[in-house]
């Protein structure tokens, strides 16, 4: 845990760092709008000044320059030869407007006639000046602040009234080069850079604790390593560091109960065999017999709980199988022996669909005839599950009928006995190790052979539960495929 921030310090870190982002983006913005209002503000009144200078003929505000047209350059402007003149861009895009004080005296009034050509773009200036109560020099400044607000640099010609065309320069007011630097787009860039780098770091965050939890959840099924590691913050090194002690208090305790029995095992066969060795002696045949199959009950019962001990253990390592091959072989066995085991056409599973271009309508599919059930496994103790089920199927029926249903999440194998007197309810009182049901004497067995299967369904996800079926009690095995 060393090294590793705890999620107070990360959020308290994150929320800081995102505030003074948004301090520094809100800054950059107003500063970039107050700089391009200023801007504005000065094309504007450069605009109204400009107008007293073209009416009146004085000195034109500072930055702009007024100087008259050659007449050969002002009859093409008269006759509205635009491209004709010299120096105009390729394509041009020409704006002839008029302004006149309208506010003053609708009719009256010496109008200003503009001519703006450009290169780029065609100004909508009939927007600007068409307020009603504003003078010809306010509207002038509109015009102006139309420009700048462009970052353009158009050819100005201006006229009073029938007087001569004059040329406008004034780059210096509203060209792209003394525009204030824009910077509400980084602005607004720096905002998203930081909202990025906060869900960033949030879903990193809890990818991590994802990641583990999906890795418990599938490790009985799929299998894990002894411990677990993780790059996190502290507080999910603090959980895997519990969950790998409790992992391995866990395999220790199966290890010390497998040691036990086995042990147990041991100690009892010379015993064992030396009782049946004595048997053997034994005269009376009836006497013999009794004595034989106590011995085996009680060797029995031992190897039945060493076999339910390594099927906690889990030891055997999850791979991919075909599970209607492995049940397929599994009722093949039991038919070469003449038992009286049959497996069920397995039925193809319908697959929910979507719209597409060529069926607006959802619909079903299919898994073919022969689908193909993939599913990770521990194949032997699966095997051991099944064979327990048919096996309490033939002793308490007189047949068993095994079957396989599967679609994208889960796979069940159901085994169906004949003639069986019991039920979904008195089947669940026997759940637990070392119970049997009522024909218990007249029937072998320890009763640890639904717990095994119970274990080995938990062990790949899933469970075992019962129903009646139409023949009697049906047994279904579910485990998981995703």
């Amino acid at each position: 845990m060393t090294g590793k921030l705890r999620l107070r310090s990360l959020g308290l870190v994150m929320i800081v760092l995102s505030f003074a982002a948004g301090l520094g983006a809100a800054a950059l913005w107003f500063s970039s709008n107050g700089s391009w209002k200023d801007h504005l503000t000065r094309a504007y009144v450069a605009g109204i000044t400009l107008d007293a200078a073209l009416r009146r003929g004085t000195q034109p505000p500072s930055g702009i320059e007024v100087e008259p047209v050659p007449d050969d350059q002002a009859a093409l402007i008269s006759s509205g030869a635009y491209l004709r003149l010299s120096g105009v861009p390729k394509p041009a895009y020409a704006t002839n407007i008029s302004l006149r004080d309208t506010g003053v005296d609708p009719l009256g009034g010496e109008a200003l006639s503009l001519l703006l050509i450009s290169g780029t773009l065609r100004y909508a200036a009939s927007d600007v000046v068409s307020d009603e109560g504003q003078s010809a020099a306010e509207k002038l400044g509109a015009v102006t602040r139309l420009i700048a607000t462009y970052c353009s640099n158009p050819m100005l010609f201006a006229r009073v009234g029938d007087g001569p065309w004059l040329r406008v320069e004034g780059s210096a007011i509203w060209d792209c080069a003394t525009a204030p630097r824009d910077l509400r787009l980084a602005a607004l860039l720096l905002a998203v850079v930081a909202l990025a780098a906060l869900g960033s770091v949030l879903i990193d965050t809890v990818a991590h604790f994802d990641r583990f939890a999906r890795a418990l959840t599938n490790r009985s099924r799929l299998g894990g390593p002894e411990s677990y590691s993780t790059d996190g913050p502290a507080e999910l090194s603090g959980i895997v560091s519990a969950v790998n002690a409790y992992l391995e208090r866990e395999r220790e305790q199966l290890r010390k109960r497998a040691v036990v029995l086995s042990g147990v095992s041991h100690d009892l066969g010379t015993p064992a065999t030396r009782l049946r060795l004595r048997t053997a002696l034994i005269p009376e045949p009836e006497l013999r017999a009794k004595f034989e199959a106590d011995i085996d009950s009680m060797t029995g019962m031992i190897e039945s709980v060493l076999t339910y001990t390594r099927a906690e253990l889990s030891s055997e390592e999850p791979r991919t199988i075909s599970l209607q091959s492995l049940v397929q072989s599994i009722v093949d066995d039991y038919a070469d022996t003449g038992r009286p085991v049959s497996l069920h056409q397995i039925q193809a599973t319908p697959i929910a669909g979507g719209t597409s271009i060529f069926n607006a309508i959802p619909g079903h599919g299919g898994l073919g005839e022969e689908p193909r059930i993939l599913v990770t496994a521990r194949p032997i103790s699966l095997q051991r599950a099944v064979n327990n089920l048919i096996d309490n199927a033939l002793k308490y029926g007189r047949r068993a009928s095994v079957g396989l249903v599967a679609d994208a999440d889960t796979a069940v194998i159901t085994v169906e006995d004949e003639a069986s007197d019991m039920s979904p309810a008195d089947i669940e009182q026997v759940f637990a190790p070392f119970q049997r049901g009522s024909n218990a004497t007249s029937i072998s067995g320890f009763g640890l052979g639904l717990t095994i299967v119970d274990t080995v369904a938990e062990q790949h996800g899933g469970r075992l539960y019962f129903e009646t079926g139409a023949q009697g009690l049906r047994a279904c095995l579910e485990i998981g495929r995703g």
